[in-house]
């Protein structure tokens, strides 16, 4: 799998944009757990070496890039949207919530968004929705690390909440263990009810 590259961003830069965010989430299959989004401006001037789409780095990697990124980009943020409004709205609807308010948190407003498969509605910016931008451009692959480094970081936290049912090694996702533990336990809070096969253990 190639890395990501900055042609779309380069292309964008000659028409005369400057800022240019790449918006993608991180949690929208998982059984349980907020959907989280990041935007990231990245500078132009400097290379940041190894970013890829989140879910091809291991941890540790995954974690010295969000630091890296952090450090060295024009700007960066993150939303979180509730299980709660995913249940009330849909995850798509979830999703786009979630990317506006990262992009509303951005220090510094864009002027163009490279997002991830989704179409998107902010402050009337021009914007790409690209199919698997998170494998092809190097602004979306940066936010899809931000996005999951920060989701994991909070499962974590939330895992000591809810101890039972082992969201520090699944993140919510529907592993095996995941189902097990809800078999055991029945549902959480956390646990979004309007998913499969979430609300087959509601009565």
């Amino acid at each position: 799998m190639p890395y990501p590259n900055q042609k779309v961003e380069k292309k964008l830069y000659r028409t005369g944009f400057k800022y240019i965010a790449g918006v993608d989430e991180a949690g929208r299959g998982a059984w349980a757990g907020p959907i989280v989004a990041a935007a990231v401006i990245l500078d132009p001037k400097i290379k940041i070496k190894g970013i890829k789409d989140s879910k091809l780095l291991r941890k540790p990697e995954r974690q010295r890039l969000d630091q890296l990124i952090k450090t060295q980009a024009v700007a960066w943020a993150v939303g979180s949207i509730s299980q709660g409004t995913i249940d009330e709205l849909g995850i798509t609807k979830a999703n786009i919530l979630a990317m506006q308010a990262a992009l509303k948190q951005l220090n510094r407003q864009p002027d163009y968004l490279l997002i991830d498969a989704l179409p998107l509605d902010y402050a009337k910016m021009p914007y790409q929705n690209i199919i698997d931008g998170d494998y092809k451009v190097i602004s979306i692959a940066a936010a899809s690390i931000i996005a999951k480094v920060y989701r994991d970081e909070l499962m974590d936290r939330l895992d000591e909440e809810f101890p039972a049912y082992g969201f520090k090694q699944h993140k919510g996702y529907g592993t095996a263990h995941h189902f097990q533990m809800i078999n055991q336990y029945g549902i959480c809070q956390l646990h979004r009810r309007s998913f499969k096969p979430i609300k087959d253990f509601i009565n």
